[in-house]
């Protein structure tokens, strides 16, 4: 079985690399679940319906969210229609949507989780961890993946070490800057960041020019997302059927 991750799409050059790489991927690696992290897709924060359904129509199978899952209030008004969407588990509110789902891939039950880390995070009100250990408590599962959308690599990796024996694929996200530390965790694929879809020349999708300004000369700007040619960014896992843990990894990065 295979499992294949994008990671955080920014804005319309993400979508648009995506539509672009994501059927010629999905010809080569064959996977039997596609999951895409959508938090950014819409002019750089949040989601809409229109764009819930473009990122499946691309081939996505299930969407997952990050802290800026809220931030286009449409989404409240068709989250609960959206049963191909998983926001985080500890994100106020809370009472949203759903921070979890269950997808029948041949004869497995997977189980798909996204939370947020607490370091430097806002709205979060608790602990991945305690949230992670419920839904174990809770649910049943052959196998499970999670995105965990956190800031500090120490928090994605200490995630990793406490959560690796129970699940297949621990992939983080939210800082949308690839990192090189794919791994098979004791059997379950890891990487602390996978990276973004977005335009190339920026700074994490963004405005070059308008990040700079706000660092240097505290203007207040807009989240304005980054033109021009864009890369993606991805990962994926191959998990053995015999022995229903992680095998392999392998970082996707398309640069233009």
């Amino acid at each position: 079985m295979r499992i294949l991750f994008i990671g955080d799409i920014v804005g319309s050059p993400g979508r648009q690399m995506l539509q672009q790489h994501l059927p010629a991927l999905k010809t080569k690696i064959c996977p039997d679940l596609t999951i895409v992290n959508g938090e950014n897709a819409a002019h750089g924060k949040g989601i809409t319906k229109k764009i819930y359904h473009q990122l499946l129509s691309c081939g996505a199978d299930y969407i997952t969210m990050g802290n800026h899952t809220f931030s286009k209030s449409e989404l409240k008004m068709f989250i609960q229609e959206a049963d191909r969407l998983i926001r985080p588990v500890n994100l106020i509110p809370m009472e949203l949507g759903e921070g979890v789902r269950f997808a029948q891939v041949q004869d497995k039950r997977i189980g798909m989780v996204n939370l947020c880390g607490q370091v430097f995070m806002d709205n979060v009100a608790r602990s991945p961890f305690e949230c992670m250990s419920e839904i174990f408590n809770r649910h049943a599962a052959d196998l499970w993946f999670v995105d965990f959308h956190a800031e500090t690599t120490g928090e994605k990796e200490t995630f990793a070490q406490v959560f690796a024996d129970r699940c297949v694929m621990i992939v983080g996200t939210h800082t949308h800057v690839q990192t090189a530390d794919e791994q098979l965790m004791r059997g379950c694929g890891y990487i602390s960041d996978v990276g973004m879809c977005g335009a190339f020349d920026s700074i994490l999708g963004r405005d070059k020019r308008e990040v700079i300004e706000r660092t240097l000369y505290q203007i207040k700007t807009r989240y304005t997302v980054a033109e021009g040619p864009a890369m993606l960014c991805g990962v994926w896992t191959e998990i053995d059927d015999l022995t229903g843990r992680a095998s392999f990894i392998e970082r996707i990065q398309i640069r233009p």
